[in-house]
């Protein structure tokens, strides 16, 4: 019989913080680190990373097939040779066992038993996409986070209220976890509009004076468009003192005015938590380049691809340097983003991610144009006449029709289409049907009273 796992004997709390510091010791430290010596950094880890995925059956399984043995890779400039994997690979693995994929590390028939945290992606396909989260790695994650909180203005004894999905998903009690071991704030766990109805989450906002909310941004634009146009309630005089979001193509202007507090953009997911995040600048989003190495690739002339120039887009690859169980070696994320060339003035010499402008993956081709449903939110969001809220919805014959929803009854539904219309063929040039709808009515489409998670293309040409 195997003995359960003692958590305490599982990580060297001390030693974790001294190699990856939390807030603020980390401002004064690896924030600042010369750019030598940040690479140095990086090699190290690197090097570790390696030697464990050899010991990953899948990596095993992907690198051989495609030519390498263990110690071909020798550093960062070799990363280049290895293959990089998505989502679709990882799914195959899954589709040979839903909960314990060979892309974990992990034999729960053999190996000694560890305290493992379980999470998934969304789930917005077919089954969950799990997770499972060593002490270490987990910890890792978690200091982050603070890292993470601590730039975006959040300190202890701030009430901070988090407005995304608990349960299965990674982000919600990804974030309860920074925030209550790494900033000394208080998480309000709120969760999502399913688990508490939007009028609620106003109610406990104005009654326990949230200092910050977290939240997807189309969520916090609802919140606030119920509490002025339902509520009679002004947000701006709710007295908070951040939006910390993933904004994406968002408007961070609109959703500043709304709210009268800054909007913190930041780039994360299921596997890593956060990687990128603005500071107090708001001027790109700063990679945590000692727990990841990240690239952009842009795609050459001939189809291959290659490493993008400072301002140039391309898919985000992201390798982690500090996983044990599941380590991410180029996992192309299919977001779409650039470097920013130069320093920050926050004097930090991590990277700049230049936003997140789309997702390679929900591209649709049109007529020869390829169409990015976060643009075409963003052109909506932009028009007074629209709630914010849309969906785009593609159909057999090359035919997209944006659904939008006006802000109002009394919005001219037939003069905003029009020019909503004229818009989107003058910006994104390819004509798209546009249909103006009741502003809620696409709630049961987009999933915005219900997950974090906002649907914003439904492709009919699958199913047809």
């Amino acid at each position: 019989m195997r003995l359960p796992p003692r958590y305490h004997e599982a990580i060297d709390l001390h030693a974790l913080c001294e190699e990856f510091p939390p807030a603020p010791e980390f401002f004064d430290t690896v924030w600042r680190l010369s750019e030598d010596a940040l690479r140095a950094r990086q090699e190290a880890a690197f090097r570790r990373q390696i030697a464990r995925a050899w010991e990953v059956p899948f990596y095993r399984r992907r690198w051989s097939a495609a030519g390498l043995e263990p110690g071909d890779i020798k550093g960062l400039d070799d990363l280049g040779r290895i293959p990089t994997f998505s989502v679709h690979d990882m799914r195959e693995s899954l589709a040979r066992d839903a909960l314990w994929p060979d892309y974990m590390g992990v034999d729960p028939e053999a190996d000694d038993p560890i305290p493992l945290v379980f999470q998934t992606s969304g789930g917005t396909t077919g089954l969950p996409r799990p997770m499972m989260f060593a002490p270490r790695d987990r910890e890792v994650m978690n200091i982050v986070s603070g890292r993470r909180l601590w730039m975006q203005g959040v300190r202890p004894f701030d009430r901070v209220q988090v407005m995304l999905s608990l349960g299965l998903p990674n982000g919600g009690i990804l974030m309860r976890e920074g925030i209550q071991k790494y900033t000394g704030a208080v998480p309000i766990m709120t969760g999502a509009g399913s688990q508490t109805p939007t009028r609620r989450q106003i109610e406990l906002m104005r009654a326990w004076r949230t200092t910050h909310l977290i939240g997807f941004p189309a969520y916090l634009r609802h919140v606030a468009l119920v509490a002025r146009d339902e509520l009679g309630l002004d947000p701006r005089e709710f007295g908070l003192r951040g939006l910390i979001s993933h904004l994406g193509v968002e408007d961070r202007g609109a959703l500043e005015a709304l709210w009268g507090a800054p909007a913190y953009d930041t780039y994360g997911m299921n596997e890593f938590g956060s990687v990128a995040c603005d500071c107090a600048e708001r001027n790109g989003m700063h990679v945590f380049e000692d727990c990841f190495a990240v690239e952009v690739l842009a795609e050459a002339a001939d189809g291959a691809r290659r490493p993008a120039a400072p301002g140039e887009t391309g898919s985000v690859i992201v390798t982690t340097l500090f996983r044990h169980i599941a380590p991410m070696i180029r996992f192309d994320t299919n977001d779409i983003s650039a470097f920013m060339p130069g320093r920050c003035a926050c004097g930090a010499t991590h990277r700049r991610l230049d936003g997140i402008r789309g997702r390679a993956d929900g591209m649709v081709k049109l007529r020869g144009v390829n169409v990015f449903p976060e643009a075409v939110g963003a052109l909506v969001a932009a028009d007074p006449r629209a709630s914010g809220e849309f969906i785009c919805v593609v159909e057999p014959g090359e035919r997209m029709t944006v659904r939008a929803e006006m802000h109002d009854a009394s919005v001219d539904d037939t003069a905003f289409a029009a020019a909503l219309r004229q818009r989107l063929k003058e910006a994104l040039s390819v004509t798209l049907e546009v249909e103006v709808v009741p502003r809620g009515s696409l709630a049961p489409l987009t999933g915005l009273d219900s997950t974090s998670k906002i649907r914003r293309l439904l492709d009919l040409r699958t199913s047809s």
